[in-house]
């Protein structure tokens, strides 16, 4: 097992910035890519970025391009989200996720935070 957990998120005003924090425990914590999801009430969990073992590369998804970016402190077991420009179509339980691949394939995770809601009101 990999425990991943989320924590940061909350209720902001459309326009406000938060920064989610995924601490992993269990594992070297640069085994694995870890990758942001979301998922809002009656929606598929979506892809929103990834960063790779060593931090060195990441990626979002096109919708958060320009507003999100990733990043990850190994030596705390860490990675961050740090949110800006949130507008209320980013409101969705956001979730981290382990992988040993590069992917923004939710089957491609091996293991899951609890997730934590991230709410904006307009």
């Amino acid at each position: 097992q990999v425990p991943l957990v989320e924590s940061g998120g909350g209720l902001v005003q459309a326009g406000g910035s938060l920064r989610l924090a995924c601490t992993i425990s269990g594992r070297p914590t640069d085994m694995y890519a870890i990758g942001w999801f979301r998922q809002a009430p009656g929606k598929d969990r979506e892809f929103v970025g990834i960063i790779t073992q060593s931090g060195a590369t990441f990626g979002l998804a096109a919708s958060v391009k320009g507003r999100f970016t990733i990043s990850r402190d190994n030596a705390k077991n860490t990675v961050y989200l740090s949110m800006n420009s949130l507008s209320p179509e980013d409101t969705a339980v956001h979730y981290c996720g382990a992988s040993s691949r590069f992917s923004s394939e939710v089957r491609e995770y091996d293991y899951w935070g609890q997730g934590t809601q991230v709410t904006v009101s307009s």
